[in-house]
């Protein structure tokens, strides 16, 4: 008989490893910022606030997908501040669910709709960068699917003593 695979720990292997990713595509998103100078939140730097612009238009100037490109310039690029900021917030959201095996059904759709963007965005660009956005979505629907969170995960707890509404999603 051959030795036992488990399929949903290598599973988990791939989620960290995409997660991480994650975190590190954020970390030079993210400033700290002081409430009434005593109280430190995170929020988006002015670096990356002044570069969205300009990397939406890049991204919109090559696209051959004539609809996204109208997206790109019609909505993204004139409230290119809100969207810089869903994005710092929701990569970091996606990079720690992911680590952390938490909430990763939530996690996983959140992390497919900013790849789906991300492979839309990058159209015009080289092979590799399209299969990279390829590789990216197909992580996020296994995670989705095998419910990656339910092994060496937050969601794991969650599936054994959380309550029904929650163990049906986790």
């Amino acid at each position: 008989m051959p030795p036992m695979v488990h399929a949903d720990r290598w599973v988990v292997l791939l989620r960290v490893v995409v997660g991480v990713w994650f975190v590190k595509a954020v970390w030079t998103k993210f400033t700290l910022a002081f409430l009434g100078d005593l109280i430190p939140y995170p929020a988006v730097s002015p670096r990356f606030v002044a570069f969205h612009p300009k990397r939406i238009a890049e991204f919109a100037a090559g696209n051959p997908v004539e609809w996204y490109k109208n997206f790109l310039e019609g909505t993204v690029l004139p409230n290119s501040k809100v969207f810089a900021t869903l994005q710092t917030f929701g990569e970091a959201a996606v990079g720690l669910g992911l680590i952390l095996g938490l909430v990763t059904g939530l996690t996983a759709l959140v992390g497919l709709f900013l790849c789906l963007n991300y492979g839309l965005a990058s159209q015009w660009m080289s092979f590799g960068q399209q299969g990279f956005h390829v590789l990216l979505v197909t992580s996020m629907i296994i995670f989705l699917f095998a419910r990656a969170g339910r092994t060496w995960g937050v969601d794991q707890i969650f599936a054994r003593s959380g309550p029904r509404w929650l163990r049906l999603i986790v």
